[in-house]
């Protein structure tokens, strides 16, 4: 699997700059609202230290990284679940994400005009919370008397479904998002299939100015944060502008670049890190032939999954797994020192991988 997130925030927040920055594409972003009319989706190779290392150490002829695919939306605005704007037709285009990014605008400029009037960063996470609520509401109230009529003609499971439906929609009736809500787990596979958007976790972007990168966060951590009712960790402060900038340099070039804004790593690395640690991700390394690459599982994940993740016949016929830390391998100097030194190990099909394994599988 690999990390999916959904872009969303009100029109001209600087959604678009951000996909293009992260993304590498050219997307319209003017400084007029609904620039984006369509649903842009790219595909971005995830910044690993480690595997680079491992590139550098083994010299494979092929070096893959595992990725995150970015979806970004035109914007919403107060009003989209009644047709406002452009309404919210393309929320289905995020449906199958595993998380919100929401982008929020903290940033102050006279020549991008604010669809709100002004720079209020608590009140536009509220409006965008608002009309995901309002969406999900609609998705519940028109599958809740789908349901029902099924109920009447004597499907026992539409029954169930509708009985969940119906406590779903009053909890969203009370602005309780559908995560928050007191679910137990055959509830959620119950509804799972109409992709409620406030199921899934979201991590907030604040697009803050050149004047609050690096260290000088202006506040605004805290005041999405608050206004969110999450934690700070899930805001991630990013100039959209200069990530752009960073994008046209090459990487010797990018690292000055971003030690000079007083950054320790890009805004794309921070992202990710932050969304991995959102849903629990874990990245682990195999070496095949004259590939190293890098995989994205969720913590807890068994190697015999694991493995099926690359290929399912991998699973099937899983007969075990040899496994070593990326820090025992880079210490030892290859696989095969690490082999002659006892610090491979051989695993069985439950093994857990944990993050940073270098696994070389067996199969029939």
């Amino acid at each position: 699997m690999s990390l999916e997130l959904g872009i969303v925030g009100l029109p001209n927040v600087g959604k678009s700059t951000l996909f293009n920055a992260l993304a590498g594409t050219s997307v319209p972003c003017s400084n007029y609202p609904f620039c984006t009319v369509d649903e842009n989706v790219g595909v971005v190779a995830v910044p690993d230290e480690r595997l680079e290392r491992l590139g550098e150490l083994l010299r494979p002829e092929k070096l893959t990284p595992t990725t995150i695919r970015f979806v970004d939306i035109a914007g919403l605005v107060r009003g989209a679940s009644r047709g406002e704007g452009l309404g919210n037709k393309f929320l289905a285009s995020i449906r199958d994400v595993d998380a919100l990014a929401h982008v929020v605008r903290c940033f102050a400029s006279p020549s991008v005009g604010h669809v709100e009037g002004g720079v209020d960063p608590a009140r536009d996470v509220g409006v965008v919370r608002t009309e995901l609520l309002l969406a999900d509401l609609q998705t519940a109230e028109r599958n809740l008397d789908r349901q029902e009529k099924d109920a009447r003609r004597g499907d026992k499971e539409a029954g169930e479904v509708a009985r969940v439906l119906e406590k779903v929609r009053g909890g969203l009736d009370e602005g309780i998002d559908v995560r928050r809500q007191d679910l137990a787990e055959a509830e959620e596979r119950r509804i799972a299939q109409y992709r409620f958007l406030t199921a899934k976790d979201s991590l907030f972007v604040a697009n803050v100015s050149e004047d609050d990168s690096g260290e000088k966060k202006g506040g605004w951590v805290e005041a999405i944060a608050g206004a969110a009712g999450e934690p700070p960790w899930k805001v991630v402060p990013i100039v959209a502008s200069l990530e752009a900038e960073l994008r046209a340099l090459d990487a010797s070039e990018r690292a000055e670049f971003v030690a000079a804004w007083g950054l320790s790593e890009t805004g794309l690395a921070r992202l990710v890190t932050t969304g991995y640690r959102l849903l629990n991700l874990i990245s682990f390394f195999t070496i095949k032939g004259t590939e190293v690459r890098a995989w994205t599982v969720e913590a807890g994940t068994r190697v015999a999954a694991a493995a099926g993740k690359i290929h399912s016949d991998m699973e099937a016929g899983f007969i075990k797994a040899e496994v070593v830390t990326f820090e025992e391998l880079v210490s030892d100097g290859s696989l095969h020192g690490a082999r002659e030194k006892g610090k491979a190990r051989t695993e069985g099909r439950d093994y857990a991988v944990q993050d940073g394994d270098v696994i070389l599988i067996h199969f029939h």
